[in-house]
């Protein structure tokens, strides 16, 4: 998809959000939703989406909703460090389909890294086991400031 398409309500995290779709959530207000990635490229991957806006990429979101997406990247990032305690992590965010996403709602990755671990492909790594992710987001809920 072209960076100026028109938002479809049928994407994945749009029915995420409708409870359309279920997801192991990590915690969730009023405008941010995170939860654990169903094909984590990494233990502990975590994605974050704006609960109220419908943009597709970065260029398009409200800076209000930014604002409150970015500290909740940060929160979460945190929580998931206490949590796993990686060696490092990545934040990632892809912009069309040119750009990597395969998504197009708005979402932010947090990859948690270990030094003797590779990392696995965006989308190739095999759907997860649903109870190792709710154990995982218990483990990281419990660290949320």
């Amino acid at each position: 998809m072209s960076l100026d398409a028109p938002y479809d309500p049928e994407n994945i995290f749009a029915k995420i959000l409708r409870g359309e779709i279920p997801s192991v959530r990590v915690w969730e207000d009023a405008h941010v939703l995170a939860f654990m990635d169903v094909f984590p490229q990494s233990e502990g991957h975590v994605l974050v989406i704006s609960k109220t806006s419908t943009a597709r990429t970065l260029l398009e979101i409200e800076a209000d909703a930014l604002a409150r997406l970015t500290a909740a990247v940060q929160r979460t990032s945190r929580a998931v460090e206490k949590a796993l305690r990686p060696d490092g992590f990545q934040i990632m965010q892809f912009n069309g389909a040119a750009g990597g996403q395969t998504v197009f709602h708005l979402h932010f990755h947090i990859i948690p890294r270990w030094s003797d671990r590779p990392m696995k492909a965006h989308g190739q790594g095999g759907m997860a086991d649903a109870a190792v992710l709710r154990t995982l987001a218990d483990r990281i809920a419990a660290e949320l400031d």
